[in-house]
């Protein structure tokens, strides 16, 4: 290994801190005020130089933006032999044809990928925080410390999950609402098995109760079919339809 990879080797050797992530996260949030503070604070050359580097960045920010709002750009076509004769002086000329800008390529991908896990649900009630988090209080002799939330919904946490310490842990997810199988019906051949979870794909109410695993009305999960004769590389998708909290397991139906 290099002489300068120190720092590199140290982590494959002995990890990360336990709260690296965390740390992570708040160095992030805070560079906003950190820029916010300097572009105040700064003055003389700095604060030009500093205000050129920020100009220069919102000109690329609107130009991305500027560039995924297009709907229609004009491009040239492949030439095609003309019937009738042209002049000489439309010969260099080429057809301007509409193709679809980056922008309708992207939603285009983003409705595919909606589509690939689309359930046959109408309607799915919104979940707020306040139902969904209880908020638990923390400190040793004051419990004014109010960052740490308790989830009141069933959750499915995998095999290899391995929980973090208590004192960084942010999302607690009790033992007794976790769920490890499914009661799966097959609409063709009009039987209900019971499989184990693989995995959360989709929760209709957020993308962060999608990454905690939460188990609520409509949500999209992944469940392993080897017990009914079905061989595939992964998994199956079944959704959710039923509330489990209030009957105590999960149901799904197979996606076929």
């Amino acid at each position: 290994m290099p002489q300068n990879e120190y720092i590199e080797r140290w982590q494959k050797q002995h990890g990360r801190r336990l709260d690296h992530e965390e740390r992570k996260r708040k160095r992030q949030a805070r560079e906003v005020h950190k820029i916010a503070d300097n572009a105040q604070k700064f003055k003389g050359l700095r604060a030009k130089l500093f205000a050129k580097k920020r100009h220069a960045q919102k000109i690329q920010m609107k130009k991305q933006i500027k560039a995924h709002e297009e709907r229609n750009v004009k491009g040239s076509g492949p030439s095609e032999p003309a019937s009738t004769a042209m002049p000489q002086y439309l010969l260099e000329r080429s057809e301007a044809t509409n193709a679809k800008a980056l922008s309708t390529q992207i939603k285009n991908k983003r409705k595919e990928k909606a589509a690939k896990f689309s359930v046959p649900l109408p309607k799915v009630r919104g979940i707020a925080e306040q139902e969904m988090f209880k908020v638990i209080s923390t400190g040793s002799k004051t419990k004014k410390k109010g960052w740490k939330r308790m989830i009141t919904k069933p959750t499915f946490v995998g095999n290899d999950f391995t929980r973090r310490p208590v004192k960084y842990e942010r999302f607690i997810r009790p033992m007794g609402l976790r769920y490890k199988k499914a009661n799966v019906v097959h609409p063709e051949l009009a039987v209900t098995v019971q499989l184990p979870i693989i995995g959360v794909k989709k929760n209709p109410n957020s993308p962060m109760y999608t990454h905690l695993g939460v188990l609520t009305r409509g949500t999209v999960i992944e469940v392993n079919v080897s017990d009914l004769g079905i061989v595939t590389p992964g998994g199956k998708i079944a959704w959710g339809r039923n509330n489990c909290e209030m009957d105590g397991c999960v149901n799904a139906v197979l996606l076929v």
